[in-house]
């Protein structure tokens, strides 16, 4: 069995033991998480840039690494 798992496993058996005071605190932190995601704090500006380049790359509308390379050498360091 993975870490990962086991410790699942073992939270849920704490989960299924444990007071109502330790399940709410429990309940609160799990949350807190949730509403803590990075692209809901991003700029309507920055989320639409990164949704356009998300379909242009779906219909393969890239330019290669390589090719960047060759365009903007002046401005990398090595």
């Amino acid at each position: 069995m993975n870490a990962e798992k086991q410790m699942r496993q073992e939270v849920k058996k704490y989960i299924d033991t444990a007071d109502v005071k330790v399940v709410k605190m429990m309940h609160a932190m799990l949350e807190v998480d949730a509403d803590n995601d990075w692209w809901d704090a991003m700029p309507d500006k920055v989320k639409s840039e990164v949704e356009v380049a998300l379909s242009e790359s779906k219909k393969r509308q890239i330019t290669p690494h390589a090719e960047i390379q060759k365009r903007y050498k002046k401005w990398i360091v090595k």
